[in-house]
């Protein structure tokens, strides 16, 4: 809960404001994805049902030592197929996760709010991808979609890195018949070398920002869409 209350004091400090939330409350509540388990489990049974969905033993070692195995343009690596025909009877480990299976060849095409037209070919820019994890949890993919469908979100803003995850959440939207909000994906901020915000390149963080006394002024008007 520490690291939740220092994002929303981030966001307050940036200057946003918002009219509920997990420290406003509000008729969408809970608001912590922990406490939404229910709602996920729905969707995933819904997939299962319908035939969208396959159990997968794959680790990430094992995809990457597939020779057929591309990467996507998020850099996620193409899930190849191996379980694509296996039951759920037929796993042989303890752990597995659910993949989507992905209509090959299918054109997944949206008109994005900000950067225009974009679309994706699923089996050649995606594969299928993770909809449950081995740890009994939902993936972002997943996560995302019900959670939007069920606040009755009208339009999603996150950064253009997002937006092959826009082509395989629209297919969850389909999946489970609920009507897709609006997308308008910005562009990212960059350090001095051109490359992105990011923990795993040690990048400044908006605390960090914070305590050298740079004013979110600062931040905002050196940001364009």
């Amino acid at each position: 809960m520490d690291f939740v209350e220092a994002m929303l004091e981030d966001l307050r400090w940036l200057g946003l404001v918002w009219s509920e939330g997990p420290d406003l409350g509000g008729k969408f509540a809970p608001y912590n994805q922990g406490e939404r388990m229910d709602l996920y489990a729905a969707a995933l049974e819904t997939l299962r049902m319908g035939g969208f969905i396959y159990p997968c033993s794959c680790s990430r070692k094992d995809i990457q030592a597939a020779v057929t195995a591309p990467h996507a343009a998020d850099d996620e690596l193409v899930y190849p197929g191996t379980c694509r025909d296996l039951r759920e009877s037929n796993l042989k480990k303890a752990k597995f996760c659910w993949r989507f299976r992905v209509p090959d060849g299918a054109e997944i095409a949206f008109q994005d709010q900000n950067l225009g037209p974009h679309k994706f070919v699923a089996g050649e820019d995606f594969g299928d991808f993770v909809v449950w994890r081995p740890d009994g949890l939902p993936s972002y993919q997943l996560a995302c979609v019900v959670d939007d469908a069920a606040m009755g979100i009208t339009e999603v803003v996150r950064g253009a890195d997002l937006l092959i995850s826009t082509a395989r959440q629209l297919l969850l939207y389909r999946a489970l018949g609920f009507s897709p909000p609006d997308f308008f994906h910005c562009a990212l901020m960059l350090d001095e070398n051109g490359q992105r915000l990011a923990k795993r390149h040690e990048a400044l963080s908006l605390r960090k920002l914070r305590g050298e006394g740079v004013l979110p002024i600062t931040l905002i008007d050196g940001f364009t869409v």
